[in-house]
């Protein structure tokens, strides 16, 4: 089972992609497109190009995870868009929000992290 966490890196393809190409499609990608290796333990999200499905690959350290969503109604209201990049990065609550068919760009979360004050 895949366990998302806040140190986990996700990145999000900005192109679609045909989904047929399968689990070694999928981490050719990661590698051309993306520039990232599918060994470091990152998850790896991209939509289809009807937008009504994401998949998500990730790496264990024995093979690869493959995690297909495809909506029974309506389509990911939430892509990014880039002229430059070939990917945008997401933190943990964004990639679940998204996952749920949301926007994580218009839910407000904590921050990763942050400075505690000294106790005294």
């Amino acid at each position: 089972m895949i366990q998302i966490t806040a140190q986990m890196r996700i990145l999000v393809a900005v192109e679609r992609v045909d989904f047929r190409v399968g689990i070694d499609g999928l981490v050719r990608l990661c590698r051309e497109r993306l520039q990232a290796d599918p060994f470091a333990g990152g998850l790896f999200v991209f939509r289809s190009r009807r937008e009504t499905a994401i998949r998500v690959i990730c790496y264990d350290g024995q093979g690869f995870w493959l995690c297909h969503k495809r909506l029974s109604r309506g389509r990911f209201r939430f892509w990014p868009h880039s002229a430059t990049e070939a990917a945008r990065v997401l933190e943990a609550p964004e990639l679940q929000v998204l996952l749920m068919a949301g926007d994580p760009g218009a839910v407000r979360t904590a921050p990763a992290w942050r400075r505690l004050a000294a106790l005294g």
